[in-house]
């Protein structure tokens, strides 16, 4: 875990362009941006914009094409194939908006495999797993499988997924994309107030101006070019508290 003054994703001049000559794309374009603990950071932009490249790369799932991109104060760029898989099982969380769970596994195995993969043994996994479910409001519905939950239900099983290992970085594709307005702003209030306590920082790509008042920042991004928004007042960051859902 870097130390609170330190950084936990830095882009410096990053951009991704795909293919070459007069078919080449610019995905992103010369992306600057840095993300500290307990921030809680939106993406918005238009559809083809580069939003999910972007948080690709921020994730270490795309190498850039130019720029510099820094995890936890390390640089990552360079970094080879058999080292990438380890620093994201290390550092990042990942959550999408089509939750990813395998039907098959309960909520309590679908976190648990995800802790197995980071090298928790079986006692490990248990006792972790069941504190993950409750601190995500799920301690009576961890043995179900998911499609006997609730949309909401089943992303809450993803954010518990997603901060298996103590995970530093939440990084989150439209995560809300699948829920109702009351269930997708209670997610975001969980996601924020655990960034906040945790000592962690999510960047989440959303269509929706709505979740504004959870940001601590607001990011823009129009054909790859990224715009990166002032800080938030701080009455504006929390944002009041939502009801649970039933």
């Amino acid at each position: 875990m870097p130390q609170p003054t330190e950084y936990l994703i830095r882009l410096s001049k990053a951009g991704k362009e795909y293919g070459s000559g007069e078919i080449s794309v610019k995905a992103v374009r010369e992306a600057s941006l840095t993300l500290e603990p307990g921030e809680f950071v939106l993406l918005q932009g238009p559809s083809g914009s580069g939003k999910t490249t972007l948080l690709s790369l921020m994730g270490c799932l795309l190498k850039p094409t130019s720029g510099r991109v820094y995890v936890c104060g390390k640089d990552v760029t360079d970094m080879g194939e058999s080292e990438l898989p380890r620093l994201r099982l290390q550092h990042i969380g990942f959550i999408f908006q089509t939750f990813n769970l395998f039907p098959a596994l309960t909520a309590f195995h679908n976190v648990a495999l995800a802790l197995q993969l980071k090298g928790y043994g079986w006692r490990e996994r248990r006792r972790e797993t069941t504190r993950l479910l409750e601190r995500v409001g799920l301690s009576d519905c961890m043995h179900r499988k998911p499609e006997n939950m609730s949309g909401g239900q089943r992303q809450r099983v993803c954010i518990a997924r997603a901060l298996t290992g103590d995970a530093d970085i939440i990084l989150a594709d439209e995560p809300t994309a699948a829920l109702d307005t009351h269930t997708a702003l209670e997610i975001l209030d969980l996601m924020r107030d655990l960034t906040r306590k945790g000592n962690k920082a999510a960047y989440v790509v959303t269509h929706d101006p709505r979740l504004e008042r959870f940001a601590t920042r607001v990011d823009h991004i129009t054909d790859g070019e990224l715009v990166v928004g002032k800080p938030a007042k701080p009455a504006a960051a929390g944002g009041a508290p939502v009801q649970p859902v039933a």
